[in-house]
């Protein structure tokens, strides 16, 4: 039976309205509403124009009523500046990887969720603390945060939303903590907005919609003192009112974060008095490093996903083969997991969902 809400959800993954949509496919608008209230099955030709316009296959809108939670239950990164369709597409791309992460974690054991809760602790900082010493990380810098988070029980998955509205969010999911983040970002931003999303996971877990400005201002306090550790950073920087932009570009790359995040972190700390503070900021906006970061680090990729669809591949299981089963695009898949390079999607061996098998 044709189902109504996932018709909804393709079309809002498409930054598409009804009224949009319906021009788009060749009928009025009515057409659409009337679908979308489940009051009208689509004629074969109606659907046909939907699947080509949405790009999703004819079998995605007779499957069942997908897994989601409310949009208050979300942390967004950057919510001021997010349209509704924006927000619309993330929860829409997050839906659909509630379906994936379901058909992965019933075939492969993922490690267990290990972060703590803090929604009692008020002050960032000394959750960033309490955070590296119950993972007993010391004053170390982070090699790879997405690497770190997922061997902590955090499912990660990417974003292609080709937005800079959208930077990051994160929810639970009944015990299971979640991290989006977008591959627009820089890899540097992209770090920041992984830690950023961990503190509203350990500092907002319990405490209701956590998107106001002072819960941002926490996860962004929580970030920059777990990625850039105070003893770490004196033990490196010392008080200096001449210290040069060429050299913070090259002192960034022990922490992984944009020159901007470091300057603000060492003004933080008293590294930089103010005077300094603002010249330095006003030189980081000349240079045009807030739009395109100098020297960037490779992007951070996710290793879990990796080791799962190499695994599924060696058994003959392609991303074509899942997407398939879920009745989704390839390219949906593909967006949410880090793109994947190099894992090869040739394999002819298995062409029908019956006989994808279960991976013990």
């Amino acid at each position: 039976m044709f189902n109504p809400n996932r018709l909804t959800l393709a079309r809002k993954r498409r930054r598409l309205t009804g009224q949009g949509l319906a021009r788009l496919i060749g009928v009025v608008p009515l057409t659409i509403s009337r679908l979308e209230k489940g009051k009208n099955e689509p004629t074969p030709e109606t659907l046909d124009a939907i699947a080509k316009v949405l790009k999703f296959p004819k079998n995605f809108f007779y499957g069942p009523d997908i897994d989601s939670s409310p949009p208050d239950a979300v942390s967004f990164r950057s919510l001021a500046s997010m349209t509704a369709k924006e927000r619309d597409a993330a929860l829409a791309a997050r839906d659909f990887a509630y379906m994936l992460s379901d058909w992965v974690t019933e075939r492969f054991n993922l490690p267990k969720t290990d972060l703590i809760d803090l929604s009692s602790e008020r002050n960032p900082e000394k959750a960033a603390i309490y955070v590296r010493q119950h993972w007993a990380l010391g004053q170390q810098a982070i090699n790879n945060m997405v690497k770190l988070l997922e061997s902590k029980g955090v499912i990660v998955f990417s974003l292609s939303e080709n937005t800079k509205n959208v930077d990051a969010f994160s929810c639970w999911r009944n015990d299971t903590p979640y991290i989006f983040l977008n591959t627009v970002k820089s890899p540097e931003h992209s770090r920041f907005d992984a830690a950023h999303e961990l503190g509203h996971l350990v500092l907002h877990k319990h405490g209701g919609p956590h998107q106001g400005k002072s819960c941002e201002s926490e996860a962004n306090a929580f970030a920059s003192a777990f990625l850039m550790p105070e003893a770490d950073i004196r033990s490196r920087i010392s008080y200096t009112a001449s210290i040069s932009i060429s050299k913070l570009i090259e002192a960034k790359k022990k922490w992984g974060v944009s020159v901007a995040a470091l300057v603000y972190r060492l003004h933080k700390i008293g590294l930089l008095n103010e005077y300094r503070f603002r010249d330095l900021c006003i030189q980081i906006s000349k240079f045009g490093y807030k739009r395109k970061e100098p020297d960037s680090m490779p992007r951070e990729e996710s290793v879990v996903w990796k080791k799962v669809f190499t695994e599924l591949w060696s058994e003959g299981i392609t991303k074509n083969h899942i997407a398939d089963y879920l009745d989704l695009s390839f390219e949906e898949v593909e967006n949410l997991v880090f793109g994947l390079n190099g894992l090869s999607d040739n394999l002819n061996s298995v062409k029908e969902k019956g006989n994808l098998r279960i991976i013990s």
